[in-house]
């Protein structure tokens, strides 16, 4: 596949990739969507108005 490379090891095996961005930046984004999603799985979450009360509060003049 053209803009992709494979790093192998001594053995002939495969252990990593190049993935050439200007070709295949679309590819990449998703797939680094999916790692960040995967890792914040076990975050809690907060209540919308409570996320909404502490932005407003950030973002007043003074607040």
């Amino acid at each position: 596949m053209s803009g992709i490379q494979f790093v192998t090891d001594g053995k002939g095996r495969k252990v990593g990739v190049l993935i050439g961005l200007k070709k295949h930046w679309a590819i990449w984004e998703d797939f680094w969507d999916g790692l960040v999603s995967e890792s914040r799985r076990k975050e809690k979450g907060i209540p919308y108005e409570q996320y909404r009360a502490s932005r407003l509060k950030r973002t007043r003049p003074g607040g």
